[in-house]
């Protein structure tokens, strides 16, 4: 069988050493007789698994102890409306940087709560730049900041963490970080909150992880859900309700493999090699084209665009015969999109460089 390369954008490629050591462990999980799908999440068996990963991930983003981790249900999706809920503390107004979908569908859910503050956007050149820090306009009153650091349908990412005055430390910045988290190293203190769907970069679809420093927590709007507290959950380290175990558990194996990579820095250097790599074809070839600012081009997530869209369908038809799967584009956009996750082997790309150059020279 020829190797397939998938560049799905999410649920989305995990390593293979990962997928086979679950399939060795899917019957029987170190000697325990049973599959980590069959243990109770309070069983030793599971708290193990659970306390290795969080110990793992505080290792590999270096995350301080005043900051609580948290294992959810729910995807990123669910932290539009638990951020707010949890973090305005008596204010009524948040401002949000607005770079594309994924920050729009956190604003949207935030007006529910409370009058939204458009700081910054990038909507006049269709989403395809991250504005400027010093073109932010904050609103004195806001209870917290928050952007998208990696907008995964237009291919926009920061390349850079905010930073504010020491006077400005009690404005938390809140960053939906589902798309390249654990792509390179990351200060966590530059920001009050993080929190990641894992079905992108971490593992399977159904886990979302939060990063919350502990001062933030335990001001739940009156009325919210027991489940969207976050203090309910700090109380009952992730235990409150079951929560996604195999999802945890996959994403434990993630973690391990990337510490056997030798960690962000290292996996930072092969993401910049793996994005350069397609970005310098694109760029050299007036066949394809990218929209993105250069300065604020994602390394996971590479959107482009054929010289004729006539040349879609042939393209993915082919693209798909050569093993390169699940490259079109979102429905809203159109065109292709190739996700280089940490997962994607830099061979999968330089395939797929190769397919393009050849699709290329035959259609032009």
């Amino acid at each position: 069988m020829n190797q397939t390369y998938n560049f799905s954008a999410g649920p989305a490629v995990l390593p293979r050493e990962v997928l086979q050591q679950a399939r060795e462990e899917m019957l029987d999980w170190h000697g325990s007789g049973m599959s980590v799908m069959e243990m109770s999440h309070r069983g030793r068996e599971f708290t193990s698994i659970i306390e290795a990963l969080e110990q793992d991930l505080r290792e590999l983003i270096n995350i301080p102890s005043n900051y609580k981790l948290l294992f959810l249900q729910g995807g990123a999706s669910s932290q539009f409306s638990m951020v707010p809920m949890n973090l305005l503390r008596g204010k009524t107004k948040a401002d949000y940087i607005h770079t594309g979908q994924w920050s729009d569908k956190a604003i949207k859910e935030a007006k529910r709560y409370c009058q939204v503050n458009i700081a910054a956007s990038s909507e006049n050149a269709r989403f395809t730049y991250v504005p400027a820090q010093d073109q932010w306009r904050l609103d004195s009153n806001a209870a917290y900041i928050h952007l998208t650091s990696n907008e995964t349908i237009g291919g926009v990412e920061y390349h850079w963490s905010p930073e504010f005055p020491a006077n400005k430390n009690d404005v938390p910045v809140v960053a939906d970080m589902s798309s390249n988290i654990l792509s390179r190293p990351l200060d966590v203190t530059r920001y009050g909150l993080i929190y990641a769907g894992a079905q992108k970069n971490l593992g399977p679809a159904g886990l979302v992880i939060v990063i919350i420093r502990e001062d933030l927590a335990g001001f739940a709007q009156p009325g919210t859900p027991t489940l969207f507290d976050y203090q309910v959950h700090i109380n009952n380290n992730s235990m409150y309700n079951t929560p996604p175990t195999y999802a945890i558990y996959i994403t434990g194996l993630v973690t391990k493999w990337l510490k056997r990579q030798g960690g962000l820095a290292a996996i930072e250097q092969t993401n910049i090699r793996k994005a350069a790599l397609l970005y310098e074809l694109i760029d050299a070839c007036e066949f394809y084209q990218c929209p993105v600012a250069k300065h604020d081009r994602s390394r996971m997530n590479i959107p482009f665009t054929l010289k004729d869209p006539a040349l879609d369908n042939m393209f993915l038809e082919q693209a798909e015969a050569n093993g390169l799967i699940q490259l079109k584009g979102h429905r809203s956009v159109g065109g292709m999109r190739a996700s280089l996750y940490n997962a994607m082997p830099i061979d999968g790309v330089a395939q797929l460089v190769e397919f393009m150059k050849e699709f290329a020279k035959k259609n032009a």
